[in-house]
């Protein structure tokens, strides 16, 4: 009796990252239309045409979808700021990175999981919960600065003290971005630009008629 050959070990993998990409980006295009609180992961699920037991062999719940989004874009600037010419200072290669990061997103499905942070940043569990794993994302960077910079983050501050500045100046952009009423992908792309380009004039010069104490 003959029996199926199993599938080469290389092609499970890449079916299994299909359906995690998928069940992800299905997720995240729900959230939006739906809104998070009301959408299931049975109903997730069954958009993919997989089981909901299937979906959570890949995420423990809804809201590790969001979070794994927002990791996902954490390793793809990552990888953006490691690929930056070596002459570029740290801070303005993560600058550089971003806006390279940005062009990436131009794929509808990774421009979905960009807007994961929105989600975040107005749901107060899942704002709650992106604090928890906030210092492992500023880590993350951290260790790719010290990298790039050939320093060891465990000894030498300024590999975090450039991920804390960055993500203020995110911080500061988004805020900025909401105030103006959300208007596009694009504009808020400025608005994290404008605030990266502040960052070293507020830290490293006098600023213009701020007089003197």
């Amino acid at each position: 009796m003959s029996t199926a050959s199993p599938e080469p070990t290389g092609l499970r993998e890449r079916k299994k990252a299909h359906t995690r990409r998928t069940l992800m980006d299905t997720a995240l295009r729900l959230f939006h239309e739906n809104g998070y609180p009301e959408t299931t992961t049975e109903e997730i699920a069954a958009t993919v045409g997989v089981s909901q037991r299937t979906f959570f062999r890949y995420f423990p719940s809804k809201e590790a979808v969001l979070l794994s989004a927002v990791e996902d874009v954490d390793e793809l600037l990552a990888s953006a700021l490691l690929e930056r010419p070596g002459h570029e200072s740290p801070f303005t290669a993560l600058r550089n990175a971003m806006r390279d990061h940005w062009e990436q997103l131009a794929h509808a499905s990774l421009h979905q999981r960009g807007d994961a942070a929105n989600l975040i940043a107005t749901s107060p569990d899942l704002a709650e919960a992106n604090v928890r794993i906030d210092p492992s994302r500023r880590a993350r960077l951290a260790g790719a600065v010290a990298e790039r910079t050939g320093v060891d983050a465990e000894t030498d501050p300024r590999p975090w003290i450039t991920a804390a500045v960055f993500h203020t100046c995110l911080g500061l952009g988004h805020r900025q971005w909401v105030r103006e009423g959300r208007p596009g992908q694009e504009r808020l792309l400025a608005c994290f630009l404008r605030q990266l380009d502040l960052a070293p004039e507020a830290v490293a010069s006098d600023w213009p008629d701020a007089g003197t104490t």
